[in-house]
């Protein structure tokens, strides 16, 4: 059985049965409390529950106290952001993202796609032509490079597997090419060349395609824009994990990103193939690249997301959108772009990517080996970056909370939240209506309506929903507890109270809501045998009238 507590307060307010008056007996020394009270059932303590700071093991040591944090420096412009209006600080807080979207396609997109020129274009010569290796050195310096083959089909093997632009056999004045690999190439190299043949005295050449396009791909950039849907897709689900999933564990966001990632493998190569037109056949294999591909660029997206939080839209669209779109080869190959572009065709997702497309739907491209080794070293490199990543991100989040710093973003979103709540509580006060600690209101008549609230539906009401000057900065937030005077305890009847609605001709009626509107002329009649009445009904008044 266990002993009854002494350190307990006892219930002694009551009289004493035989009306004498009570002595007060003196209170035995409160023992240390060793225990906290529970949060359930009451405020009596639970036993075996350790006080926060105490330790059982001995009551002789010496509790040590935590070091009070430093108070956080605060920069003067961070001050002066913080009086600014919430939603404004959260608005100019996000305009990094508009201004890196510019940056990023300036200096990308711009860049790389305003003047292709080809450089060091590799072209296979079957046999030896002297005159037309000088004559495309001196009217087209560096353009073009000429590796010698022995073998016609082993040239034409190396334009399939896009090594080579195109071959030139001089024997047979002829010029090999492959549109399906890279159609920008197969129209300007053969072009070029038979113009500098043509130069040189010589008959035209003729052209011979090795792997036409078919007719629903006719500029050979479907293997391009299926390619982005898969980067985007993949490096999306990753960000907005990392962005908001930040507890999770990994085997959880590791579920998001392979069941995601299946999702949007189905809808782009459904929508591509079958909805589009764009592809005929293969959709089971093209499901399947575009899984290992997704799930890849999320890895190493969510690997990502632990060391740069909120920013993670930031590299994220420079690795997987506005570097490897431009270094992939879909639109133009890496011989008509720029450097570094030209350099990071050999390690951009974009450029495995688009091979593995062009090689299962047209049987173009270096083959899958390239590809695959590529997908694998960016799930790896994300798996690297998930480990040590999870445990530098929960170490500054416990260093944060220790030392109570907070970064503006958070303050904006407090303060955000802080002043939508002072919003609401104005806003119900205006119409006569409190809410209660359950969040209920009060009914209003069938026939009430707010005119601020009409107009058309493009400019909204005739005054606005905010027309008096919104106030800046935190704003504190006085809830129905805190409000003065007498609260209401809990039983029947204890619903919210409503305060009376000014009308459009400046008559004010009191809506309740177990009964209708009554005149205040009628309730001033009530008020005179009821003065407590009339005075709430004068408070009523004031309310409304504001």
């Amino acid at each position: 059985m266990s002993e009854p507590r002494n350190d307990v307060p006892r219930n002694t307010d009551l009289p004493d049965r035989d009306g004498a008056p009570r002595t007060t007996a003196p209170k035995p020394a409160p023992k240390s409390r060793q225990t906290r009270p529970s949060t359930r059932g009451g405020s009596k303590p639970r036993r075996g529950a350790p006080v926060a700071g105490s330790r059982s093991v001995s009551r002789t040591s010496q509790v040590r106290q935590a070091p009070v944090p430093a108070p956080q420096k605060v920069s003067r412009y961070r001050r002066w952001y913080g009086t600014l209006h919430p939603s404004l600080q959260l608005i100019g807080l996000q305009l990094w993202m508009p201004l890196f979207f510019i940056v990023g396609f300036c200096l990308c997109y711009v860049f790389a796609f305003h003047a292709p020129h080809p450089h060091d274009v590799p072209v296979a010569l079957v046999g030896s032509d002297p005159t037309l290796v000088a004559a495309v050195d001196k009217a087209l310096p560096g353009e073009y490079v000429f590796h010698v083959y022995d073998s016609l089909a082993q040239a034409k093997r190396d334009v399939l597997a896009g090594t080579m632009a195109v071959a030139v056999d001089p024997s047979a004045n002829e010029v090999f090419k492959a549109s399906a690999h890279q159609f920008q190439v197969a129209s300007l190299v053969p072009a070029t060349l038979s113009s500098v043949i043509e130069a040189t005295g010589g008959p035209a050449p003729t052209v011979t395609e090795l792997a036409p396009l078919p007719a629903y791909d006719e500029y050979g950039t479907v293997a391009m824009y299926v390619m982005l849907a898969w980067c985007i897709g993949g490096y999306m689900v990753a960000m907005f994990i990392g962005i908001m999933g930040g507890p999770l564990r990994h085997r959880t966001r590791m579920a998001v990103i392979v069941v995601g990632g299946l999702v949007i493998s189905l809808i782009t190569n459904t929508l591509a193939g079958p909805v589009v037109g764009a592809i005929h056949g293969h959709w089971i294999e093209l499901v399947l690249i575009a899984w290992g591909w997704i799930v890849a660029i999320g890895l190493a997206v969510n690997g990502l997301s632990y060391f740069v939080g909120r920013f993670i839209a930031a590299p994220a669209m420079i690795c997987f959108v506005f570097l490897s779109m431009p270094s992939s080869g879909g639109a133009y190959p890496k011989w008509f772009m720029p450097e570094p572009f030209a350099w990071l065709n050999h390690v951009v997702v974009g450029s495995s990517m688009v091979d593995m497309i062009k090689h299962e739907v047209y049987g173009v491209g270096p083959g899958f080996g390239r590809g695959l080794l590529t997908m694998g070293c960016y799930a790896a490199a994300g798996l690297v970056l998930m480990f040590f990543g999870k445990q530098w991100w929960e170490r500054r989040r416990i260093s944060a909370i220790v030392n109570n710093r907070t970064t503006m973003f958070q303050d904006a979103q407090n303060a955000n939240r802080e002043f939508l709540g002072k919003q609401r509580d104005a806003e119900l006060e205006r119409h006569g209506l409190t809410s209660t600690e359950t969040g209920t209101l009060s009914v209003l008549r069938d026939d009430w309506e707010d005119e601020r609230v009409s107009g058309d539906v493009f400019t909204g009401g005739r005054d606005g929903l905010e027309t008096e000057t919104t106030p800046t900065g935190r704003i504190p937030v006085v809830r129905q507890a805190d409000r003065s005077g007498p609260t209401r305890t809990g039983g029947a009847g204890n619903g919210p109270r409503t305060r009376p609605v000014p009308r459009v001709d400046g008559s004010r009626t009191s809506a309740r809501p177990d009964g209708p509107a009554r005149s205040v002329a009628s309730g001033r009649a009530d008020a005179t045998a009821r003065p407590d009445t009339a005075d709430r009904s004068r408070t009523h008044g004031r309310h409304a009238e504001r």
